[in-house]
């Protein structure tokens, strides 16, 4: 039995955003690793925290069909060593509340902090729930950016960044940056500028275009060398996931890594090697 089939969704009444099939497949890399980093680390540090910056309603439904499918939250709740906190920020209010019901029916006993709003205006508010830690009692968070377009503001994880966190972040390189191409590019829009953190981007873009370069991996690159700057460690391009559309099989969107230790990016090597498009995890 796979950990998403253990956990079943139905029909509470509580909204259930569409989504395509692929986001069974990012749910289930998403919660793959979050098993092995929080098992991985509940031994070498004091405290582990959980972090979801656009958690949704913790329920979906695949488009076209009444197939209902968990979500990330609700998956990182039931790992086999569950982190010690759980902090889940929604913009939407009735994804909020659906999130809450459903995490209070799963997991009643769980430390959960909800923060409702833009995650892009409530960074201090994220931090305010995540413990400072000190040498004596060590506090790593692991967070995962899943919004739906490029609207996530590198600003926001370089000021979370501040605390000892890891980034899975879905980079919708293709699926928003790539088809809004030429309102990107322009000088007077700013939404790459904040994605990427940097004002100078169009320059290396101008080169990089006579070369016969992509723009969503030249994006996804810049994006990674932002991290860099910050002292993670380099995620080059082959170790993202790209994840393509189940009808057209076109690209979406990246799912990168960023962290500071080595050690997760092994589990990353890991997922990467297992988690392949229709693998079906055995979870024990």
């Amino acid at each position: 039995m796979t950990k998403d089939e253990a956990i079943l969704a139905f029909d509470d009444g509580k909204v259930c955003p569409e989504v395509g099939g692929w986001t069974q497949d990012k749910h289930r890399l998403v919660s793959l690793y979050a098993t092995m980093f929080s098992s991985a680390m509940k031994d070498k540090w004091s405290k582990r925290m959980y972090v979801e910056l656009y958690a949704g309603a913790g329920y979906n439904r695949i488009r076209g069909s009444s197939k209902l499918i968990v979500g990330s939250p609700l998956l990182a709740l039931t790992v086999k060593h569950p982190f010690d906190k759980y902090i889940f920020c929604e913009d939407g209010p009735t994804k909020m509340d659906a999130l809450q019901s459903r995490v209070r029916r799963l997991a009643p006993a769980a430390n959960v902090a909800y923060v409702p709003g833009d995650c892009n205006e409530l960074v201090a508010d994220i931090l305010a729930e995540i413990p400072p830690g000190s040498k004596g009692d060590t506090v790593l968070s692991l967070c995962f950016a899943d919004p739906f377009d490029i609207s996530l503001r590198f600003n926001t994880l370089q000021r979370l960044s501040s605390r000892f966190i890891d980034f899975l972040v879905l980079l919708a390189v293709y699926s928003d940056a790539g088809r809004a191409y030429k309102r990107y590019v322009m000088e007077d829009a700013v939404k790459v500028d904040e994605f990427l953190g940097s004002k100078t981007w169009r320059e290396r873009w101008r080169v990089a275009e006579k070369k016969g370069a992509n723009f969503p991996k030249f994006l996804a690159e810049e994006f990674a060398t932002s991290m860099e700057k910050l002292g993670y460690l380099p995620t080059p391009i082959h170790k993202m996931k790209r994840v393509r559309s189940d009808e057209k099989n076109l690209p979406l969107y990246y799912i990168a890594l960023f962290s500071k230790n080595s050690l997760a990016h092994e589990l990353w090597d890991d997922v990467l090697k297992y988690g392949t498009d229709q693998t079906q995890f055995s979870w024990g």
